[in-house]
């Protein structure tokens, strides 16, 4: 492998990139990579897997399906968080002072 030309692709590649933060879409690889899983990387990192071919950039369907599922977990665990933080407390019933007379 050149490592010349593999910088050159990944410096081309990382040029093609539009945003700070991709979404990416993996790829099947030999070395037991799965396909189809996605993830949110910073450029530099998804224009060096897209250059190994491991991943390649979503589609905009996939991206905001991505984030909307990111959300909606976000929003599942702060309610589940705001759950545990509820405080009872449990106060005895007065006794009846009458009762303490006799």
């Amino acid at each position: 492998m050149d490592v010349r030309s593999y910088y050159k692709k990944v410096k081309d590649t990382e040029e093609t990139l539009q945003a700070s933060e991709v979404v990416l879409v993996s790829l099947a690889t030999p070395e037991g990579g799965k396909e189809g899983v996605r993830t949110e990387a910073p450029r530099n990192v998804a224009a060096r897997l897209i250059a190994e071919g491991r991943a390649r950039v979503a589609t905009d369907a996939e991206a905001s399906e991505f984030r909307e599922g990111l959300r909606a977990a976000r929003q599942k665990h702060e309610r589940e968080e705001a759950a545990r933080r509820v405080q009872i407390v449990v106060m005895p019933q007065a006794e009846d002072k009458t009762r303490e007379r006799n």
